[in-house]
């Protein structure tokens, strides 16, 4: 299948199940135009969204005028927000996608869209995971990214699909499909800086990998997919334990069966905290492999009591254990 052919396949049948229209984040990189032009060709009626951060200078804005010229040229609409950012470093990037997803929201709502898409590829998931293994990570982070996920409204509790289209595709097939378009795109010179973390994953530590296996950026998608199969089956037995070993609250405290917390495995036991956690919006940041395994262990206790980050609190006192947030 020529390139054109398959990048336009591929987007057009991401995008089926997801009506309506949608907003895009253009960047005005090869990704993003790449996913624009696919887009336009799948036919959807779209909002382009580039944010321009104020970080550099001109080249900032020259990138946000070709991308308002390449949204003319396609005949779309085309949105450029501006937003300040301080930091350095991996703080500055986060902030910078933080930012990002909360302006692609805040113009969804406005627009009344029913999703958001970017342009995530099979690179920038490979990167993910080799990030999140370098600072530590468990199950969850071997995930990588979504191909969907819920993203919040300002409005409120109410989510619409953030959609990665390209997550099955490598970088330079994008880039292949540009070209075969005669479609130009911009290049960020600081993606080339490697005081950032991901730039020295990507021109460093990747091709070395890819050196050993040359599919080794496919192998990180296949693990990504069979750790998603094995999360998901973990969080429903974890759902299955809680529900079963839930008591009647006593005011603010939830009350678990210690007994039948007991006969499950380590695993799902704290999979089933995690559930509780997440289920009554406790703080989850702080809390790492070592506090989910104390938790799992002070639920087979005879006594004990122990205070987790954010303020839960979990006593085990006869045959129940207590768990409570102090505000």
């Amino acid at each position: 299948m020529p390139e054109a052919q398959q990048v336009e396949t591929v987007v057009k049948h991401f995008l089926d199940p997801y009506p309506g229209e949608g907003v895009l984040g253009v960047s005005g990189g090869a990704d993003s135009v790449a996913l624009v032009r696919a887009v336009v060709a799948a036919g959807r009626s779209v909002t382009a969204v580039h944010v321009h951060h104020g970080l550099r200078g001109r080249e900032a804005d020259v990138d946000a005028a070709f991308v308002e010229s390449l949204c003319r040229q396609l005949g779309i609409r085309y949105e450029c927000q501006r937003v300040e950012l301080s930091g350095r470093g991996s703080g500055l990037e986060a902030a910078g996608r933080q930012a990002r997803y909360r302006i692609f929201a805040t113009v969804a709502q406005q627009r009344q869209a029913r999703w958001v898409a970017v342009a995530h590829t099979a690179d920038d998931q490979a990167e993910t995971i080799l990030h999140r293994l370098i600072r530590g990570t468990g199950l969850s982070g071997l995930r990588g990214m979504a191909p969907v996920r819920p993203l919040p409204l300002p409005s409120g509790e109410v989510t619409i699909p953030l959609l990665r289209p390209l997550l099955t595709l490598r970088r330079q097939q994008l880039r292949d499909y540009l070209q075969s378009l005669q479609q130009p795109f911009r290049e960020d010179a600081s993606n080339q800086d490697l005081r950032f973390t991901r730039n020295r994953l990507r021109h460093q530590l990747l091709p070395l990998l890819e050196s050993f296996n040359s599919r080794f950026v496919e192998a990180l998608q296949r693990l990504s997919h069979q750790v998603t199969e094995a999360e998901e089956l973990l969080e429903k037995l974890g759902q299955a334990l809680l529900h079963q070993a839930e008591k009647p609250r006593a005011g603010p405290k939830v009350i678990l069966d210690a007994d039948v917390l007991q006969t499950a495995e380590p695993l799902v036991r704290r999979y089933a905290l995690r559930c509780l956690w997440q289920r009554e919006g406790w703080p989850q940041a702080d809390m790492d492999y070592n506090a989910w395994c104390i938790a799992a262990q002070m639920c087979c206790r005879t006594k004990g009591a122990w205070n987790f980050p954010g303020g839960v609190r979990l006593h085990r006192r006869g045959r129940v254990v207590q768990l409570w947030r102090q505000v």
